[in-house]
């Protein structure tokens, strides 16, 4: 046979050979050797629900403290370490300032100077020594060295950092032996107990939020999700990214830290239809989201889309139609095609 015509007739055979076979995994798809599965259902019924857009946000605390020094010194001493609880009050650095201490001494040597010689012309004054006039005179420099002493005292309070509020070191930018600064930050200071969701949310749909609005959220990482309460919007749009932040508050969860990302479903336009199905209709493949659809005794595969997961239901937004039925019950091992049997 010419060289020319050996690729033609092998690949005329190659096809034949193939267009011969068959695929039992084909075959079974087309529910022929398949055994019928037995399979509880329900009917979906659709709501209407507006538009969602997802956009991402973060955990925050609701009260974030960023400790800082108010004078300059070195650090004696930071008792607390990366993730340390403290309760209100509690010691969180400690600043030497040796001039500071001897402002405080010579603050209280002028205050009780002048108090030794206010109470000397009262006196002088009860026994007609004296005039008005001088004790008036010793009365106000008391008076300034009150003062004196008061602020010396708070100067001295400077040097011992405490926490304003209960909560969790979360960051720590200095350690013992650093200087400090005037508005030096030192350590960051949260109460996750109470934490809260922020999310950009674009101008347009900005508009559309009201305080109090429930909208719905989502931490992956945690694994969780809930419908939380708007608190606040922010009142002008940022010029760069033409968004206005959104705080939305959310109940405690032991699994939720700040800072993990999130992400919130905001209201859009135009409505859609959603579904509530048990979570143990749907199944995961990598990315792909699973249900099973019941069909003339037959099930299908679909693929879809979820949005909220709640109280052991599923928000189905995209890949099912009102009145279908959804398989719940003995899908797991079910493969497109597959006969089936409804039980109740």
């Amino acid at each position: 046979m010419p060289h020319k015509y050996l690729f033609p007739t092998l690949l005329l055979g190659f096809l034949l050979t193939a267009a011969g076979c068959k695929d039992p995994a084909h075959d079974g798809a087309t529910g022929k050797t398949l055994p019928t599965a037995e399979v509880r259902v329900i009917t979906v019924a659709g709501q209407a629900a507006q538009g969602q857009n997802q956009v991402a946000g973060a955990v925050e605390s609701l009260q974030r403290a960023t400790i800082g020094a108010k004078i300059s010194g070195p650090i004696e001493e930071i008792p607390v370490t990366l993730g340390s609880t403290v309760k209100k009050g509690a010691l969180l650095a400690r600043i030497s300032a040796g001039e500071i201490a001897a402002r405080v001494a010579q603050a209280e040597a002028q205050f009780g100077q002048a108090q030794r010689n206010f109470e000397r012309e009262k006196r002088l004054l009860e026994q007609d020594a004296s005039t008005r006039e001088t004790v008036k005179s010793q009365e106000d420099a008391y008076r300034v060295a009150q003062a004196g002493l008061r602020e010396a005292g708070a100067m001295r309070d400077y040097t011992r950092i405490t926490a304003p509020f209960a909560g969790i070191i979360s960051q720590k930018m200095a350690n013992a032996g650093d200087l400090a600064t005037p508005g030096m930050p030192l350590l960051v200071l949260e109460n996750t107990e109470h934490l809260q969701i922020v999310a950009p949310a674009p101008e347009g749909q900005a508009m559309k939020i009201k305080k109090g609005d429930p909208l719905a959220v989502m931490v992956p990482a945690a694994e969780f999700s809930q419908t939380g309460t708007v608190t606040e919007i922010g009142p002008a749009a940022d010029l760069a990214s033409r968004t206005a932040l959104v705080k939305i508050r959310i109940d405690p969860n032991p699994a939720l830290r700040p800072g993990q990302y999130a992400r919130v479903a905001l209201p859009g336009g135009a409505g859609v239809n959603t579904f509530q199905v048990p979570e143990t209709a749907l199944f995961r493949f990598g990315q792909m989201e699973r249900i099973f659809v019941v069909r003339d005794n037959t099930v299908q595969l679909r693929l879809v889309r979820s949005g909220e997961h709640r109280d052991g239901q599923v928000e189905i937004l995209a890949g099912l139609n009102g009145g279908e039925q959804v398989v719940i019950q003995g899908g797991e091992r079910l493969v497109d095609g597959q006969p089936v049997t409804i039980v109740p």
